[in-house]
């Protein structure tokens, strides 16, 4: 059973399960400090939002616009400089499981949404706000 985007919430835990279409990829980017030496950040979406998720190492390259990904136990969390981003993380597993053949909207993008600790249980976040309904990383064609 796979969650839809619009669904998730900010979380340091790897328990997402999910599936999408990466819509557009930014250029990788080195980092000396990474232990997999480069990243890069790319748009998502299923059928009911959109996200931005964060590709390490041979990720950069395994991937492209179009590809239909399943992610197995991946993390939504703040990634600093980033933003709110989804991701494999150590635990989590991102593979290629088809081709431009699924629905998808790109708003609302969950990364571009406020989130704050719940006042009822402080571990989980709720929306408090959105900063903006469309990727700001990757805006919207005219």
């Amino acid at each position: 059973m796979h969650a839809f985007l619009k669904d998730i919430v900010p979380a340091a835990q790897n328990n997402i399960n999910t599936r999408f279409i990466i819509l557009d990829k930014a250029r990788s980017t080195s980092s000396p400090s990474a232990t997999s030496g480069k990243s890069c950040i790319a748009l998502a979406a299923d059928e009911t939002a959109s996200v931005h998720i964060q590709l390490w190492g041979d990720e950069c390259d395994a991937f492209e616009a179009g590809d239909i990904v399943k992610l197995t136990n991946g993390i939504f969390s703040y990634v600093r400089n980033s933003g709110l981003l989804l991701r494999a993380g150590k635990r989590g597993k991102m593979e290629k499981v088809g081709e431009f053949a699924v629905a998808f909207v790109e708003t609302p993008n969950v990364s571009e949404i406020q989130w704050s600790p719940d006042p009822e249980n402080p571990k989980r976040y709720i929306q408090s706000g959105v900063v903006s309904a469309y990727s700001r990383i990757f805006p919207p064609l005219p």
